[in-house]
């Protein structure tokens, strides 16, 4: 469920129109709904209530300020995978204690950072990072606390970019290696190895490679205990999908998730951590567009819009599907005609939507790319040095844009001329 409805004819966030922002800001914009992300937020918190658990926002979804300070103000934790999101979490108002960090190349520095701030802990992927974290920690006289992530060869039935649970992925160490990396872990100083961690994809759509996860991160701390292991938490990672085609795609409730995780792991007596990023903030944001041309093709039309995949990377890079819904309600009644939809960037791969059955827009109309929240800002770029677009928050009736849009002057004035380069007057 989201907050973006139509209302006197004209497409709202909440209780603004769109049409209104798109003249105030400029187009393109992403628009995110306050009322959404907190809905999201507590029907997964009251999912899990009664379990030991702590929810960590994945910060890679969207890792704007005024969004993780919303989440924070809820109470939740952050799960990031940069020193760069580390430092947004906590500015943001996350507590340390609440943060844990993940990501398969964690440099020495940023360990130290990390240590530094007194985070929860250490999603740990490999034996060097193992032995480098052991390291760092003991230079600084401080304990890590640690989960070592097992990659458990557990095929998520999701888009092959987006996998991370197979034996193939780089994520993780593998399932079978993992008792005797634990036996090394306990040898080493400075460490506190007390978690398990799994995460094996994202947009998942269906219980059952949970379930084939979650039986194995069972057994695995069955059999770590029997060792003499002490495992107290575990990371179960996120990856619940979203609605990204309306009513006809309905992945399973934060319910059923967490009944599920309780059947499957709940007598284990071990805290949990869970990493939603996509289920959180996925539908609670959209990208608003104004059309510039439309170009009839030779077998096609072309509808030219001011957004492009450097806005919205997700079509080109995960042939991702996201609903377009114009602005004018008016339009939702038209007869539809086959479309692209596509940007000014000069590449073929530069689309929001392929093969499309629309409204013929015109000129000047605006549309919103629907579920735009998660990875969408995030992975933005300058390319064809085109600027970054701005991001708007609506709460209730009221709005704030929450990242300017940066002027060319802005951008082009990070570069820097070396010294025998003189610039022309």
């Amino acid at each position: 469920m989201h907050h973006f409805h139509y209302k006197d004819g004209v497409l709202h966030a909440e209780d603004v129109s769109l049409a209104h922002l798109a003249s105030d800001v400029g187009t393109p914009f992403y628009c995110y709904s306050t009322a959404t992300l907190e809905r999201h937020y507590r029907v997964l918190e009251r999912a899990f209530a009664g379990q030991n658990a702590t929810i960590c926002f994945a910060v890679k979804a969207n890792s704007n300020q005024a969004v993780l300070a919303t989440l924070a103000r809820l109470g939740a934790g952050m799960d990031v995978v940069s020193e760069g999101e580390l430092r947004r979490a906590r500015a943001a108002g996350t507590p340390a204690d609440k943060v844990i960090f993940a990501g398969v190349g964690k440099t020495r520095e940023e360990m130290a950072y990390a240590l530094g701030e007194g985070i929860c802990s250490f999603n740990v992927e490999s034996e060097p990072e193992l032995h480098a974290l052991s390291e760092v920690a003991e230079s600084l006289g401080v304990t890590a606390r640690v989960a070592i992530r097992v990659n458990p060869d557990v095929d998520a039935k999701t888009h092959a970019k987006i996998s991370t649970g197979k034996s193939e992925n780089k994520f993780g160490i593998p399932y079978l290696r993992a008792p005797s990396l634990y036996d090394e872990a306990r040898k080493l100083p400075y460490l506190d190895v007390a978690g398990i961690h799994m995460h094996i994809g994202s947009q998942i759509t269906d219980l059952a490679p949970f379930r084939d996860a979650f039986r194995l991160m069972r057994d695995l701390t069955l059999e770590l205990r029997r060792e003499g292991h002490a495992i107290h938490h575990l990371d179960i990672g996120g990856g619940l999908g979203v609605p990204y085609r309306g009513s006809n795609e309905v992945p399973p409730h934060p319910d059923e998730y967490a009944a599920l995780v309780a059947a499957s792991l709940g007598d284990l007596d071990a805290k949990l951590y869970l990493e939603p990023g996509r289920m959180i903030v996925g539908n609670a944001g959209v990208l608003v567009t104004r059309v510039v041309y439309v170009k009839a093709g030779a077998g096609k039309r072309f509808t030219i819009v001011d957004a492009a995949m450097n806005d919205l990377l997700r079509p080109t890079l995960y042939e991702a599907f996201h609903e377009v819904w114009p602005v004018s309600e008016a339009r939702t009644s038209d007869a539809t005609v086959l479309q692209d939809i596509v940007g000014p960037v000069c590449e073929t791969g530069d689309y929001l939507a392929v093969e499309r059955a629309l409204p013929p827009f015109e000129p000047e109309e605006l549309m919103a790319v629907m579920t735009a929240g998660a990875y969408g800002a995030v992975m933005s770029s300058t390319y064809n040095t085109r600027r970054l677009v701005p991001e708007v928050l609506v709460n209730g009736s009221a709005y704030a844009v929450v990242r300017p849009r940066p002027s060319y002057e802005e951008m082009i004035g990070l570069d820097r001329l070396p010294p025998w380069i003189t610039p022309e007057a």
